[in-house]
């Protein structure tokens, strides 16, 4: 699998061969939400793909004022794949933001910052290669309902899965076969009701250019996830982007519906994005050193000790929701502790099972799904990079159930932990984004801290809830 054409003349001899009669160009926010615009297929010429699509940049999020807002789409052909939903046979490529005012790549398009991190790496003398794996789970529901007005809040979603199901009727009757709370690792049918689902978002996945290991019922109730074959930062943050789409398309063709939301079941597991890394160089993996713990190096021991001492920040990137931080809680496979271990998922950073070099990496497993995937991987990179030159050794090893260790003791032993709130990822953000720069420029830092604290952080905190209401409602 993984690219379909190379350069403008086989994109253009491609979409001949496949009877293409749109071109559907694609880009993503900050928020990691994609953005699309149609071409016929007739109007694409060579010299557009190469100059770029002009768009208006001030009608996105974030991004530019009305006076200043013609931007430019930079198509990259090599991302080309054709949309398996269409009626009508569409191609989709995806682009990098041209910021005509400044002749450079926008300070703001995630997938230029990507880019540049990569770019980064490469100018260190570190590596030449960054490869990441990410994964993404997912609950799909059969209804959800959502109120959210001055004085009415609500949200239900519903699963034939759920054990809240017990006694519902359902035309042909009730089953009964139900994974239950935290009870859903791997069960087969009936109690697994997804099969045939995530077999058809395998197949297609596979079709778009993805390296589709496996599929299985995930812990929660509703809940699954897809491997996916790792890639370097791009393909790999692309791929995130492919896989969202075709989970959602698959479910909503199904008359379902797949949301990627860390914590939308109170008291069950939550979608985290675990996320895989290593760092080569001329054909080698660096994280790799036989006979040391977990087979780990040096460097990247330093490398997980960067992203520890910078996690608080980070995390404004890795978990950008209100929500997010309602996963990171102990007890549900979303650890918060920050330091590392062999094989255990209580670690903020496991190190998985694996025998030689190609094998061995590091995986964090703090990240959701909420996050814009360029983002997230450019800022633990970044993270990563400055705790490799400031040989910065994170707090570990420690193989015990950290979930089990008393807050206290958390507090003794100074072990640090993740922020317990987005407002407190984006003040450490304000704080400490040194090492971010010069990939993040601090514009774009300013820029997307304020726009998390306007659409997240203040709408949340204004809000009361149900649990509000039954807890202060009669004192």
């Amino acid at each position: 699998m993984g690219k379909f054409v190379n350069n403008n003349e086989e994109f253009f001899k491609y979409c001949e061969e496949n009877e293409v009669q749109f071109v559907d160009f694609r880009f993503t926010d900050m928020k990691g939400m994609w953005h699309h615009l149609t071409y016929m297929m007739s109007a694409v010429t060579a010299d557009q793909l190469s100059f770029g699509m002009p768009f208006d940049g001030s009608s996105v999020d974030a991004w530019q004022p009305i006076n200043k807002s013609d931007m430019l789409l930079k198509p990259d052909v090599a991302s080309a794949f054709l949309d398996p939903f269409t009626a009508d046979s569409t191609i989709i490529v995806f682009c990098d933001v041209y910021d005509i005012y400044k002749g450079q790549m926008y300070e703001k398009c995630p997938r230029s910052i990507a880019k540049k991190a990569l770019t980064h790496l490469s100018e260190s003398g570190v590596g030449d290669s960054a490869y990441f794996g990410p994964e993404n789970e997912f609950f799909i529901f059969d209804d959800v309902k959502i109120v959210d007005s001055i004085n009415e809040s609500y949200y239900k979603v519903d699963s034939e899965e759920g054990e809240w199901s017990d006694s519902s009727d359902f035309e042909g009757g009730n089953i009964g076969h139900r994974p239950r709370t935290k009870g859903g690792y791997f069960p087969v049918q009936p109690t697994d009701s997804m099969v045939d689902l995530r077999a058809e978002m395998m197949q297609i996945l596979e079709q778009v250019g993805l390296e589709v290991i496996l599929g299985h019922h995930e812990v929660a109730q509703a809940q699954g996830e897809i491997g996916i074959v790792f890639g370097d930062l791009i393909e790999a943050a692309d791929n995130v982007q492919k896989y969202k789409y075709v989970c959602k398309m698959v479910a909503h063709l199904n008359g379902k519906s797949c949301t990627f939301m860390p914590k939308p079941l109170f008291g069950d597991n939550g979608n985290g994005m675990h996320v895989h890394q290593s760092i080569w160089k001329d054909g080698s993996n660096l994280f790799y050193k036989e006979g040391e713990y977990g087979n780990l190096s040096e460097m990247a021991r330093h490398y997980v000790g960067g992203i520890f001492k910078h996690a608080r920040s980070v995390a404004a990137f890795t978990n950008p929701s209100t929500n997010s931080y309602k996963r990171l809680i102990p007890g549900f496979e979303a650890p918060s502790i920050l330091t590392y271990s062999s094989q255990n998922r209580s670690a903020s950073c496991r190190i998985p099972y694996g025998a030689g070099e190609k094998a061995t990496r590091i995986e964090m497993r703090f990240p959701d799904s909420t996050s814009c995937p360029y983002l997230a991987f450019a800022a633990m990179l970044m993270a990563g990079l400055d705790g490799i030159a400031n040989k910065i050794e994170p707090i570990g090893p420690m193989d015990e159930d950290l979930f089990e260790m008393p807050l206290d003791e958390i507090r003794e032993r100074n072990i640090p932990q993740m922020p317990h709130t987005l407002r407190g990822s984006l003040e450490a953000l304000i704080r400490d984004n040194e090492f971010l720069q010069p990939v993040f420029t601090k514009d774009m830092v300013d820029c997307y801290q304020h726009y998390k604290f306007e659409t997240q952080v203040w709408p949340d905190e204004a809000r009361p809830t149900a649990f509000e209401f039954k807890s202060t409602y009669s004192c």
